[in-house]
């Protein structure tokens, strides 16, 4: 690769966390309990179940995480040390209203965040901001139902009203909701909608598609990620109107989806696919409207949306600022029901590509997909991009001296920021990139930590073991010098 100046001088590096996978303290602070304080551990082989009650012979591994909690003044000071521009995380909505439906916040919880924000700061570190990342106050979801009941936006907004108020100077980027485009999705009802599933059920497999679903019950989880469109709008406007400074985005969960061949019936499944699992809900939230084929596919799989009078022009006066996405993988689409399906790709029914090579978690690793859907997301939408996750699941392992040989993980990250520079000089107008898990912490889909994604090792096992030491990897040197060349040195 040529080495020229590609990334411009204000581009944000960074790097990006949840808190419900790295915060830990669920009872501390006034925090209440979230959605995800109600999932056991698991792993690739073993799912994660849900629990209405917390089980005291299982494991719940956002209970400590990481326990950032404590450890965050330490672990900003590493970001630091990388260099970060950009930190982008989350706040856990049930510390801020534990119940999600009080009228007065939990003061333990504004001052805890605002000391964060306040770190980031003596670092000239920007804070972008995830308002929920698959943590609804579980209050919520038991009375509720989550978004599948209207008056939760109401909640929501509250929520917003709440923390645009306190942190305004603090925080100007905002995104509404993490991977809002997993509610498309059957296994997003509960992470992503906070609708109440059935007692020891499985997380769900983010890999397998909604064929099977009831028309009820996908007409519920269409109904709610309505009611999260709005809420988003309406976000976006208040957020608008607090500080004018403020920028709120969207954040999609981005695969590329290839025809398998070229026989006109995979590129039609490949646009369907492409269509309602990545361009569905962005197509609402930077367009500010339902998009035209939306329409045949509720018809044919006999949804019924619930809509109130004036919802349209809610979402066309909330459009986002900027787009940002998720970026892991890709998949292959194809017509022939009896082709291999692939783990790991989020669009199900997908199909292995042959040109590519698959992580140990068996994500296929595609970092020219990356050029291709940046591409794809600016000719669409023309607004500013970021790359708010993306990074490499692996079992790293600790040498007998201390340190960390992830070279691997170099390679992955490398691959993909080379194909980013493609993208610029593309003429896409990205301005931001943040890795996923830049400190290792719980796995989303499995609750493991043995899948991990860091630049920082965390010294902490699958069973809760180990001192929680911070240990640097050999792709934090690494990283640190991509962004002190500003991305000259990959």
């Amino acid at each position: 690769m040529k080495k020229t100046k590609t990334f411009p001088d204000n581009f944000f590096w960074g790097g990006a966390t949840a808190a419900n996978q790295c915060e830990g303290g669920w009872k501390e602070g006034g925090k209440g309990p979230s959605v995800s304080d109600h999932y056991t551990a698991g792993s690739r082989q073993v799912p994660r179940k849900f629990t209405r009650e917390i089980d005291p012979n299982q494991s719940y591994p956002s209970h400590e995480a990481i326990d950032m909690y404590h450890h965050y003044k330490e672990d900003i000071a590493l970001f630091a040390e990388m260099g970060f521009k950009m930190y982008r995380l989350s706040i856990a909505w049930s510390r801020i209203f534990p119940r999600g439906d009080e009228s007065a916040p939990n003061a333990e919880g504004i001052e805890f965040y605002r000391d964060i924000f306040l770190e980031c700061k003596k670092y000239k570190i920007e804070p972008l901001v995830t308002i929920q990342h698959f943590d609804m106050p579980y209050h919520l979801c038991e009375k509720y139902n989550g978004f599948a009941d209207r008056r939760v936006v109401d909640y929501y907004l509250n929520y917003c009203r709440t923390i645009f108020t306190e942190y305004k100077g603090l925080v100007r980027y905002w995104l509404t909701f993490n991977e809002i485009n997993a509610l498309s999705h059957s296994f997003g009802e509960t992470l992503g909608g906070g609708i109440l599933p059935k007692e020891d059920a499985d997380m769900g497999n983010p890999f397998a598609n909604s064929k099977t679903e009831s028309p009820e019950v996908a007409s519920r989880r269409f109904t709610a990620l309505h009611h999260e469109f709005l809420a988003s709008a309406k976000a976006v406007k208040l957020a608008h109107e607090i500080d004018e400074n403020n920028r709120v985005g969207c954040m999609i969960a981005g695969t590329c989806v290839y025809p398998y061949t070229c026989n006109p019936d995979d590129m039609l499944a490949s646009q369907q696919r492409m269509n309602m699992g990545n361009w569905f809900c962005s197509d609402v939230q930077v367009r500010g409207a339902y998009p035209h084929y939306a329409k045949r596919y509720f018809q044919e799989h006999n949804i019924q949306v619930t809509k109130e009078p004036g919802d349209d022009e809610i979402l066309k006066a909330g459009c986002v600022d900027f787009y940002s996405f998720s970026y892991y993988s890709s998949a292959c689409a194809s017509a022939d029901p009896e082709m291999k399906k692939t783990a790991g790709n989020m669009m199900g029914d997908a199909v292995s590509n042959p040109y590519l090579k698959a992580s140990d978690w068996g994500w296929m690793i595609d970092p020219k997909g990356l050029r291709y859907f940046l591409n794809e997301v600016y000719a669409r939408y023309r607004v500013p991009i970021m790359v708010v996750e993306n990074g490499l699941g692996a079992a790293d392992t600790l040498e007998p001296d201390g340190s960390i040989h992830d070279d691997y993980r170099i390679d992955y990250l490398r691959w993909h920021v080379e194909q980013m520079a493609e993208a610029i000089e593309d003429g896409v107008d990205l301005i931001g990139y943040t890795p996923w898990g830049c400190i290792d912490l719980v796995s989303a889909s499995t609750g493991e930590m043995m899948k991990r994604y860091g630049f920082i090792y965390v010294d902490k096992d699958d069973e809760g073991n180990g001192t929680l030491e911070r240990i640097r990897k050999d792709s934090f040197y690494w990283y640190q010098e991509l962004i002190s060349s500003n991305g000259e040195s990959v």
